[in-house]
């Protein structure tokens, strides 16, 4: 284990939740209703569905199907929670009744939003009463900055509004936010907002090709290199660990980060351990078409079992040396199959020697080809093998209805 995490430094608890250094791995799932959605963010995954009314995946689907969905999830993968998202979901017109069906399965709620329509306070009551859990709320970037960053004039000036109405009514909420060029700029700023706010989490997402961002639209114009965000990103890091606030950085190489913030790096081999991302089994499972759409039946649950020394869990085949392994080694697997053959992640030849190629996924592909792997920086330790080294010193808060199997 790191150093530091013998004596993890564990804030002190709130209302509503605790803190822990334990690593379970998460029990929550996904549920995409559909990419229609009310801004124009460019760093969006879906841009190109979200723009196009014609794309399969761009129509809202049928509350029966979402509900079939959400109980499939609970039911057969054994999920306690649930991540919605869009598009954007608070514009979905049945959500308050689907956010009712998860509550009553005993599936906890969570709505990834821009919260832009929230700025009307009844808006927020309404999904509290029909049993919300809490919110991930879509920070990037402040004023003029963000507006022009999501096609929306006046788009800050309504998500602070949503903000005060959440912190009125006592809503929980987290914070995400991409690491775009746009948005460094603030990311000091935004951690000063969270702590004011008490947003409980703040997620520092790397702007990267996934989805319709694959499709060769990035340039260097929009994706900073990694030690221009190294800079605002660790300042940012300071002010919310010295105000006992949560942060995690995904999908950036460990060789970035000061040693003191690598238990906030997740790469895909850390994310399973993170227990407010999503579970790889049943995500895969709602990742693929047939889940995601509007139109068609759903595809039957992927089983939990092994077959020929090959993983069907994921919904991919991947050869395993080990059938034997257990269920952290199934996910560690997937992991790799994530990044490497999905995601396109590689190593610079400064990572050969590097004691942490381990539990790193190196440097994404199309990252490479805008501006090379000059910044990868070997690291002169033994080398490293278990994911949770450096994440198993991070205090992670854990809702009180979450303690009993995280904490």
């Amino acid at each position: 284990m790191p150093v530091d995490a013998a004596t993890p430094q564990t804030p002190a608890a709130r209302p509503g939740y605790s803190w822990t250094t334990r690593r379970e791995l998460t029990r929550r799932g996904v549920l995409w209703l559909g990419q229609t959605c009310n801004l124009r963010c460019h760093f969006c995954y879906f841009q190109n569905r979200i723009r196009s009314a014609e794309h399969p995946d761009h129509p809202f689907m049928r509350i029966e199907k979402a509900k079939a969905i959400c109980s499939t999830l609970r039911g057969h993968y054994g999920n306690s929670a649930l991540d919605i998202q869009g598009g954007e979901p608070t514009i979905y017109p049945k959500i308050n009744a689907l956010v009712t069906h998860c509550r009553e399965i005993g599936l906890l709620p969570t709505l990834i939003t821009n919260a832009i329509v929230l700025d009307k306070r009844e808006r927020c009551r309404e999904l509290m009463d029909a049993g919300l859990r809490d919110l991930l709320v879509s920070v990037h970037g402040l004023r003029e900055e963000y507006d022009r960053a999501v096609g929306l004039p006046g788009g800050s000036a309504r998500q602070m509004k949503a903000l005060d109405n959440l912190v009125a009514l006592s809503i929980p909420f987290r914070f995400n936010c991409v690491l775009a060029k746009s948005v460094l700029g603030h990311l000091e700023e935004i951690a000063r907002l969270a702590v004011s706010t008490r947003a409980r989490v703040v997620n520092f997402i790397a702007f990267n090709p996934f989805e319709d961002q694959q499709k060769g639209t990035r340039s260097g114009e929009d994706v900073p290199r990694y030690g221009e965000v190294r800079g605002p990103l660790v300042a940012a890091l300071d002010y919310l660990e010295q105000h006992g606030v949560e942060a995690n950085v995904r999908y950036l190489p460990l060789c970035q980060a000061p040693e003191r913030h690598r238990k906030s790096f997740y790469n895909f081999q850390q994310l399973p351990y993170d227990l407010h991302e999503w579970d790889y089994a049943s995500w895969s499972w709602t990742g693929r078409n047939p889940q995601r759409r509007r139109e068609g039946d759903l595809e039957a649950p992927v089983s939990l079992k092994w077959a020929n020394s090959r993983s069907k869990l994921f919904g991919h085949e991947g050869y395993l040396e080990d059938a034997s392994a257990g269920l952290a080694d199934l996910y560690r697997h997937s992991a790799l199959i994530r990044a490497r053959e999905h995601c396109g992640y590689g190593y610079a030849p400064a990572c050969a020697a590097c004691g942490l190629q381990g539990i790193c996924d190196g440097f994404h592909g199309d990252y490479v080809s805008l501006h090379g792997a000059d910044e990868a920086q070997t690291q002169n330790v033994p080398p490293v093998d278990d994911p949770k080294f450096y994440i198993a010193a991070q205090a992670k808060i854990v809702e009180d209805e979450d303690a009993a199997w995280a904490s």
